[in-house]
């Protein structure tokens, strides 16, 4: 886990009015359309491409270059950049690298609009979708042919949980010349730096775990040195840029990361352990515990888990019954997203292309809070005993 002092921005900002300097611990929230230039020279600068500055609010102001770069030195990146949501850093880094006549290979379990933006959308400018197994490794390279131009993995998947092996991937992907990205959500830059471990381009949702109070709508890609200028590129053609102020709150949240992770992890191990204990649970799908099926990769390359795991039924339920057990529960919201400071329960039956474990049975998916576990597993219990 990193330290504290890692997660930038525990220096303080000054500013100047009149002859004294006011010395802030937090940034402004500087926020606008026009920038004005120093001088004329600058502005032709700009003409010939050659200025080094901000030239226009669609470039990111003050505000969102602080957050930026606190994510930048957390992901050990060379840029990053923020965006106003967490599926439009994905669907911008999809299109960035990405062109007509090129494949895209997606692990099956991706976020749902993940997959759902690039059937109905990058498939209609005639790129390729080709969906691979979850849990895959080195035998990525049966996919790849001449015309696959991207790998996109999410691990853990959000809500089945599977994990890739992310080295063996890479090193494949390296020798091909093919990019890899990959939603580091789950695990946020705490407890996965994707790219040491040689992966190009990181995504975080960062209305989750990173603001932490389910009150801002916020993404941010980090690429490595190599794609850097790609992604710039794309960027400066389609003027991408985010609201300060979520900005700001993204930045504050980033601060507190790390004490909130320790909480909820350890609430989650807790109430995954114990579910694990009771008759009426088949399965408890948690990458920490030991039952997981690719406990052993995550064991190597996470340090650590958050808050959101799932659990399934040993009986098959009907609607009528899950319905049953989800309105019961009285500390859990019933709500989409996750990573904030609420437990939040959804529950869905899930399929994939490849072979699926749970076929047919609902995922309870828990998103643990910041309550105390004791009473969290109370109430589950509780409502385990409506069943």
């Amino acid at each position: 886990m990193s330290k504290p002092s890692e997660l930038i921005g525990w220096n303080d900002y000054s500013y100047s009015y009149g002859d004294r300097e006011i010395r802030t611990i937090n940034p402004s929230i500087q926020s606008g359309s026009t920038v004005l230039f120093e001088s004329y020279e600058d502005m032709q600068l700009h003409e010939k491409g050659q200025y080094p500055g901000i030239t226009y609010g669609t470039g990111g102001l003050s505000t969102q270059k602080s957050f930026e770069e606190a994510i930048c030195k957390l992901e050990n990146g060379h840029i990053s950049r923020a965006f106003p949501s967490g599926i439009n850093a994905i669907i911008c880094t999809l299109m960035a690298f990405t062109q007509s006549g090129d494949e895209v290979l997606l692990t099956d379990n991706v976020y749902g609009p993940t997959a759902r933006f690039c059937h109905k959308v990058l498939a209609k400018y005639n790129i390729k979708i080709t969906h691979i197994d979850s849990n895959i490794g080195s035998e990525i390279s049966q996919y790849i042919n001449d015309n696959t131009k991207l790998i996109f993995l999410e691990s853990p998947g959000s809500n089945t949980f599977e994990i890739q092996d992310i080295p063996a991937i890479v090193k494949i992907a390296k020798k091909a010349g093919i990019p890899t990205v990959i939603d580091n959500t789950w695990a946020t830059p705490l407890f996965l730096k994707p790219l040491d471990l040689g992966i190009d381009v990181s995504i975080h949702s960062a209305t989750k775990y990173i603001c932490g109070y389910s009150d801002v709508l916020i993404g941010c890609v980090t690429v490595n040195k190599k794609y850097s200028e790609e992604l710039d590129e794309y960027l400066h053609t389609v003027e991408s840029y985010t609201n300060s102020h979520d900005c700001y709150l993204a930045l504050r949240g980033l601060r507190t990361l790390q004490v909130r992770l320790s909480a909820l992890q350890n609430s989650a191990f807790k109430i995954a352990r114990w579910l694990e204990t009771e008759d009426i649970v088949d399965c408890v799908i948690h990458p920490g515990l030991e039952s997981h099926p690719q406990h052993n990769l995550w064991k190597r390359d996470y340090s650590g888990a958050s808050g959101l795991f799932a659990f399934t039924f040993k009986e098959k339920y009907s609607d009528k019954k899950i319905a049953l057990f989800i309105n019961s529960l009285e500390m859990f919201g019933l709500g989409y997203s996750w990573g904030g400071f609420k437990s939040l329960v959804t529950a869905r039956q899930y399929k994939r292309d490849g072979k699926w474990v749970h076929d047919g049975k609902h995922l309870i998916r828990l998103n643990i809070g910041l309550e105390d576990a004791k009473d969290l597993i109370s109430d589950i219990k509780s409502s385990f005993s409506k069943l």
